[in-house]
């Protein structure tokens, strides 16, 4: 199948078009016209070359919502037409305990990224949702509720799960107190859906400059980390804490504001962090941990619950050729939205 995308030829230039190849359906395949994609800024670290080399051309893009066009023969889950998606993962091993009991992302021979990783088969480099037109196997296709919203469901696939996870697997519900570090692409999700959740929700951050937004989404307030006699008075107030900068920062300011058993899970930076005191950790028998996505089942769960509560990402639609501006703007600075590419423009002929 001939497609094109916008792809990163090099760490230092600019998002261009990119004509390509999609592979020949195999038995167990869908293959996707993609309507939206998502921008997350882990495609903005990639492209750049932030977490290691990588196999340029790239097409990025991890937030993809389509319309089936054909399926291999062995598919039994969709048809032509059904509006699907597609996240952060295409494949796994589909063999060990972790795929056994859904949890892909864990897999111990490795589940294969959306983009920017050898093809389990035939070792060709895949290639993500800043395009035309992509191929899955069908058990990493995803089901979009008629409910959502297409224009602004692709986030969802990725900023939605991976602040999901966290939430579902510490157990919030009502009465649980949470808090989140930043309001950007992440942080606004984890804010909408642990307040579904039945969860009070306080924000963090170094000012209270987007308190009206904090609150406009669910959460109680801002909690500015800056401010000292605050953060004393919040001394074990919270639960569990979702920590989503991008970039490396200390913890050790937020440690305290946990209650005994609390946890802060580190779901933004990917890579170094600075060391933090074990004071606080130690004294209230406080964690720090890490998460990263879901697996298929629960990627398809946080769909379902974002449908039944009208949670939808905030969401600018931009078009492919914007990809370059919209990656200098997250680039500055977090910003409380994400970007999300309106497809229908791009062609094969362009």
């Amino acid at each position: 199948m001939k497609t094109v995308g916008y792809a990163a030829y090099s760490s230092d230039a600019e998002m261009a078009p990119f004509h390509f190849e999609r592979r020949a359906l195999r038995a167990n395949d869908v293959a996707i016209e993609i309507l939206y994609s998502g921008v997350c800024h882990s495609d903005l670290h990639t492209v750049n070359g932030d977490w290691g080399p990588q196999p340029y051309p790239l097409v990025p893009g991890h937030e993809i919502i389509g319309r089936v066009l054909e399926v291999g023969p062995e598919v039994t889950r969709y048809q032509v037409g059904d509006q699907v998606g597609v996240g952060c993962m295409v494949d796994s091993c589909q063999a060990c305990d972790q795929c056994d009991h859904g949890e892909e992302q864990f897999c111990r021979n490795g589940m294969t990224p959306t983009y920017g990783a050898p093809d389990r088969i035939t070792g060709e480099i895949t290639q993500g949702g800043y395009s035309k037109h992509i191929v899955v196997r069908e058990e990493f296709v995803l089901r979009i509720p008629e409910a959502l919203d297409l224009s602004r469901a692709a986030p969802i696939l990725c900023a939605g799960i991976t602040t999901f996870s966290p939430l579902r697997t510490w157990n919030i519900g009502k009465g649980s107190r949470v808090g989140v570090i930043g309001l950007g692409g992440l942080g606004h999700m984890a804010v909408k859906l642990a307040v579904a959740m039945g969860a009070e929700v306080t924000v963090l951050s170094r000012s209270t400059k987007k308190e009206d937004e904090a609150r406009a989404i669910g959460a109680s307030g801002i909690l500015a980390s800056t401010d000292a006699e605050a953060m004393a008075q919040a001394a074990a107030s919270m639960d569990l804490i979702i920590d989503t900068v991008p970039v490396e920062h200390d913890v050790t300011p937020y440690a305290s504001l946990l209650d005994v058993d609390g946890t802060l899970v580190i779901v933004g930076q990917v890579g170094p962090m600075k060391g933090f005191m074990t004071v606080p950790m130690i004294m209230g028998r406080r964690r720090v941990a890490g998460s990263l996505i879901g697996g298929v089942k629960e990627t398809q769960e946080v769909l379902d619950f974002c449908a039944e509560h009208d949670i939808h990402p905030i969401c600018e639609i931009i078009r492919p050729e914007q990809i370059n501006e919209a990656f200098e703007i997250m680039g500055r600075g977090d910003i409380a939205h994400r970007y999300v590419m309106d497809m229908s423009e791009l062609s094969v002929d362009s």
